[in-house]
């Protein structure tokens, strides 16, 4: 069986001490993700965890430039295999600038997949007024929908929605009806998402989906609003692990950088972020061997996936 790997991008998700006052991931209850990491939170002081079914490690999101992360610098060195932040002399975000658009137009995870005649694919699906705005030159992509079109690929939009070739960035679908104005959006139970979610990855060699959602709660400093959402995504993992799929895919969960692991403040933060890898152990030795940063992430991914 030819290996497959879905990338979990969870935005603004590091490792922060073990402190239930300013970090949710110490406060949260996440009884399946605990289990995986052999009864542990996901908080400071890990020199790594291997588990039956999952191994933990920790990368530097600094990446040479001691200075505050940001998303645009640390997306291009997840998606390139470049240190980004060091080739520029600066982090930069959200969104590319013209110096971190054109590394990642030089080359990425999916545009080396592709070369290979490999399936790749981004996963999230798109409202229609995310394309009216690209069109219209009013709105920028950030680095993980720059990189899919520059490789030639496209992005999903509400037809693949609709269709079912794509997930909401909610997973459920209750952000498309309530927030973005589709009344009969489908809609998924946590578990069902989960389930879906790997369901999709199955088709395909390399998949990735990016939750945003994380990073935007920890700039608003939203403690009850960051214990939901790891609530829904701990039940998201467990609908993903309890599909038949799971057993195809190793999955790879991890971030750019620092934020809502602390939410003493409104900016980033210069922890190291998790990489979360689950499959079978033989897979994940070889996938984890040489991670030590975010620059590590694509070359793991282009050699598991050779």
């Amino acid at each position: 069986m030819m290996p497959k790997l879905l990338f979990l991008f969870l935005d603004g998700v590091g490792i922060g001490p073990d402190d239930p006052e300013t970090n949710p991931l110490a406060q949260a209850d996440m009884p399946f993700l605990e289990g995986l990491l052999g009864g542990t939170k996901l908080v400071s002081g890990l020199n790594g965890i291997e588990t039956q079914a999952a191994s933990l490690f920790q990368l530097d999101a600094l990446l040479g430039i001691d200075d505050i992360p940001q998303s645009a610098t640390g997306q291009a060195a997840l998606l390139t295999g470049k240190r980004v932040p060091e080739l520029t002399g600066y982090h930069y975000g959200p969104k590319p600038n013209p110096e971190v658009a054109e590394i990642i137009k030089q080359g990425t995870i999916f545009s080396d997949l592709v070369s290979r005649r490999q399936k790749a694919a981004l996963l999230n699906a798109y409202p229609g007024r995310v394309f009216e705005g690209i069109q219209s030159g009013k709105r920028l992509y950030s680095a993980v929908p720059l990189a899919v079109t520059e490789a030639g690929l496209d992005l999903m939009d509400a037809d693949d929605f609709y269709n079912a070739r794509a997930i909401s960035v909610d997973f459920t679908g209750e952000a498309w009806r309530e927030h973005l104005g589709y009344s009969d959006a489908p809609l998924r139970s946590e578990a069902e998402a989960g389930s879906f979610l790997v369901e999709l990855a199955s088709g395909y060699d390399f998949s990735f989906f990016e939750f945003w959602i994380t990073d935007m709660i920890g700039h608003r400093q939203d403690m009850p609003g960051a214990i939901q959402i790891l609530g829904l995504l701990d039940q998201i993992l467990q609908g993903m692990l309890s599909s038949p799929g799971a057993e195809e895919l190793l999955i790879l969960i991890t971030s750019d950088h620092g934020n809502m692991e602390d939410l003493s403040t409104r900016r980033h933060t210069k922890n190291p972020v998790p990489a979360i890898v689950i499959g079978p152990p033989e897979s994940r030795a070889q996938f984890g061997a040489q991670l030590k940063s975010l620059a590590d992430v694509a070359p793991a991914i282009a050699s598991y996936l050779s």
